[in-house]
């Protein structure tokens, strides 16, 4: 089994999207930020034709870009905030890959694909993760926190939109800078031909609450096992990406039968950088042992005089990994280990484990 870097798969999926080099459609109407998030603009129509391309040049015809702001971001300043737009597609949308650009100041971005009814183009406040605990209000298509970030799908999978499907795009920014920053962001959605669809992907958050960083200290967590219910014993999984917030130094990832089995290594990337997580894709998609789960290791180093624990705030620190898998099984969920309740627990959530509820106070 190898694992690769989603770039090396770009040649890929030009064989599963209805590619005519050099000839995507764009539009006016709002700027992008090109790949890296530096220098000029693309213009695009936001929420129609169009968007960036894998290699960084225009999107394929049929793609489907989103945009986020920009928003005026003051020195010091931490947000999370959401737009919900509707695409323009007028027929189901297959999509293969997804293309995130992200400005600087961005923390990450989380594309959700939701049953909204009215648009909200102008940002609002919003709860960063939350959303992915209530099926009612968004099913998770991809986090991204790289400036420059693609989740380029195996072939015959893909994600499926609907006729002029709404979408929440939900921004976490903050500038650590002593001068005003523009925040944007933008989501390009790639098609594959509808005649090649197979199965349909899907997303798991999994990871761990329980983390008690002591001001000017070091921590490794884990390993921790994470057993997942029996339906995601037969799933594939394609792609994995680590997530810390900026004291972070480390996130590993095994699969494994149970807590006592060494595991398996999925996610393992020399020199790996919280700013910059890789997305690793498993080619082929690996499943996991017959009643079994993941085993995962995150570390931190806090150069602070705070001591720091679990938190959504890009100054309080998390301990994550999601995982793209299908075919799906109903939805997005959250999966958590914590022994913080009697006995050491885990859950996939939304969910009636008294842990979904737990996670919510958080």
């Amino acid at each position: 089994m190898r694992f690769l870097p989603w770039s090396c798969l770009t040649l890929g999926v030009a064989s599963v999207v209805v590619v005519a080099c050099g000839t995507g459609t764009s539009a006016p109407g709002g700027a992008i930020p090109p790949a890296g998030g530096d220098g000029g603009t693309v213009p695009l129509l936001d929420g129609g034709i169009g968007g960036i391309g894998l290699d960084g040049g225009v999107a394929p015809p049929g793609s489907y870009n989103l945009s986020f702001g920009p928003v005026d971001v003051a020195p010091g300043e931490e947000q999370t905030k959401c737009v919900v737009k509707r695409l323009a597609n007028p027929e189901k949308l297959r999509v293969g890959a997804i293309h995130n650009v992200l400005s600087k100041g961005s923390h990450h971005l989380i594309v959700y694909r939701v049953s909204d009814t009215a648009e909200q183009t102008t940002p609002f406040d919003c709860k960063p993760f939350t959303d992915t605990l209530d099926a009612t209000k968004g099913s998770t298509l991809m986090i991204t926190q790289k400036a420059d970030d693609a989740l380029v799908l195996p072939d015959g999978v893909a994600y499926t939109l609907e006729p002029k499907q709404m979408v929440r795009l939900e921004m976490h920014y903050i500038n650590t800078g002593t001068t005003k920053l523009a925040v944007a962001a933008t989501s390009t959605f790639i098609p594959i031909d509808e005649a090649k669809f197979r199965d349909e992907a899907d997303f798991l958050f999994i990871g761990t609450p329980d983390i008690d960083l002591k001001a000017k200290s070091s921590l490794t967590v884990g390993p921790m096992f994470i057993k997942l219910p029996a339906e995601y014993g037969n799933v594939n999984f394609f792609a994995l990406t680590g997530h810390q917030h900026h004291f972070g130094t480390n996130v590993k990832v095994s699969t494994a039968a149970n807590k006592s089995d060494p595991g398996t290594s999925v996610y393992d990337v020399p020199g790996w950088l919280w700013s910059e997580p890789a997305t690793v894709q498993a080619s082929p998609p690996f499943k996991l042992l017959a009643g079994g789960g993941f085993k995962f290791t995150c570390s931190w180093t806090n150069t602070s005089n705070q001591d720091v624990g679990f938190g959504e705030s890009a100054n309080q620190e998390m301990c994550f990994f999601w995982a793209y898998y299908y075919p799906s099984q109903g939805g997005a969920k959250v999966c958590v280990h914590t022994d913080k309740l009697p006995g050491g627990v885990d859950a996939c959530c939304p969910g009636a484990s008294p842990v979904c509820n737990y996670i919510k106070g958080l």
